[in-house]
């Protein structure tokens, strides 16, 4: 999971802890990073979300932590490859196959969901897709 620097070097995929305001820590925001330059910068298929969030948070936000892989399924895989055995797989492979687990675990979620007639859940739930679903089309 690499992509090119400016500087020409590859960026490498990290979870990192952003710092607002000096006062609230995000930890395990996906970000590309590059060891050359130092250059960094949040990857595009999450940047909607934690800009989302962060306006959520106000101008003066109060001191707390949060964790970012709660409210982004992406980065909740990338969370869960960096916590599993690596295998012979390569890194893409682990992470497709995490990535098909999670959908199907959600879709039986929505049809749990459905029967039950639950609006607020199967939003949510729709969200979550999406954003899986937002990953998969650039990768």
């Amino acid at each position: 999971m690499q992509k090119s620097c400016l500087c020409g070097e590859n960026m490498s995929l990290k979870l990192r802890t952003v710092i607002l305001s000096g006062k609230v820590e995000i930890d395990n925001v996906p970000i590309y990073t590059c060891q050359a330059c130092s250059r960094s910068e949040v990857i595009p298929e999450v940047k909607a979300d934690l800009s989302g969030f962060i306006q959520e948070l106000g101008e003066q936000p109060k001191k707390a932590n949060f964790l970012f892989n709660e409210r982004n399924e992406w980065a909740n895989l990338l969370v869960e490859y960096k916590l599993t055995k690596k295998t012979a797989q390569t890194a893409k492979d682990q992470l497709d196959q995490l990535m098909k687990r999670r959908t199907n675990e959600l879709l039986d979620l929505y049809l749990l969901a459905q029967s039950l007639h639950d609006q607020d859940w199967l939003d949510s739930i729709v969200k979550k897709l999406a954003q899986l679903g937002t990953q998969t089309k650039s990768s």
